[in-house]
């Protein structure tokens, strides 16, 4: 079974560095229909198109989205959800199962967690019963980990982003998803504790594609593996440029300034 993960993991990193550029579209059950994620065809093509590889969602938008294009790009079928309209909104609960995302096609599956959330405990027991489900079935595991609840004072706090990334790969991670530190040097301890490959996430809307391309290429220069970039992709106002920027620091080595003169940015 490890050896169909190997084959897996090859359909979301690439071969070459083994970083990866993921497209997470899983934000219509948190904060309902958004810009970007109405023509969910035309988003994926773009990200496609852009040399992403692979987009992340939910089981019901894959009919509606999933590669219409002839670029190839990997699936990644996330697991669990909450919605920003509960009063425990960092509460995770399991909306599907390994078993549906092998049948969908998915190339690989993820959860979230929010480590230091009420129901923490539950979150950790759903998160080591859908590893134990992916060494059975040989599929890879994302798990998106992050310091959330009433004894985190600041969610990007270095030390609790690692704690919250360590717990992620302990649980079977073969990936792992966390913010952005700040800076090259604590985020490079977070990356050297986690063991497993780390890739950030995007956080927020932000103000300039300078901004963005800055936090992708100084996280790869701290060993990180990629981004798991959402809004600051599909919102922006050429996605598959941004797609491709992106993809030029993660995935060819271009420095901020290379990558934003050869896709015309500024």
């Amino acid at each position: 079974m490890m050896f169909g993960k190997s084959v897996r993991m090859e359909r979301i990193m690439d071969r070459n560095t083994g970083n990866c550029v993921i497209v997470p579209m899983d934000h219509g059950i948190s904060i309902g229909p958004t810009q970007g994620l109405y023509d969910m065809k035309k988003t994926v093509d773009a990200v496609a198109n852009g040399g992403a590889t692979a987009v992340l969602m939910h089981k019901g938008l894959i009919r509606y989205s999933y590669r219409s294009s002839g670029h190839d790009i990997g699936l990644i079928m996330h697991l669990s959800a909450s919605t920003d309209l509960a009063v425990q909104n960092n509460s995770k609960v399991l909306v599907a199962s390994v078993e549906e995302a092998i049948k969908s096609g998915a190339d690989a599956v993820s959860v979230h967690i929010n480590v230091g959330a009420e129901t923490e405990s539950e979150m950790l027991a759903d998160c080591g019963r859908i590893s134990r489900d992916c060494s059975e079935w040989g599929m890879p595991f994302l798990v998106m980990a992050y310091p959330r609840g009433p004894k985190i004072q600041n969610s990007y706090d270095p030390h609790a982003i690692a704690h919250a990334a360590r717990v992620a790969s302990e649980l079977g991670a073969d990936i792992v998803k966390c913010s952005y530190t700040g800076d090259i040097d604590t985020f490079r301890d977070v990356v050297k504790g986690t063991l497993a490959p780390v890739v950030i996430a995007g956080g927020p809307k932000m103000s300039s594609d300078r901004d963005i391309l800055q936090m992708v290429y100084d996280s790869i220069q701290a060993g990180g593996h990629g981004v798991s970039i959402g809004r600051n992709v599909f919102q922006h106002a050429d996605v598959e440029r941004m797609t491709r920027a992106i993809s030029d620091i993660v995935l060819e080595g271009y420095t901020v300034e290379e990558s934003m003169k050869k896709n015309n940015l500024s």
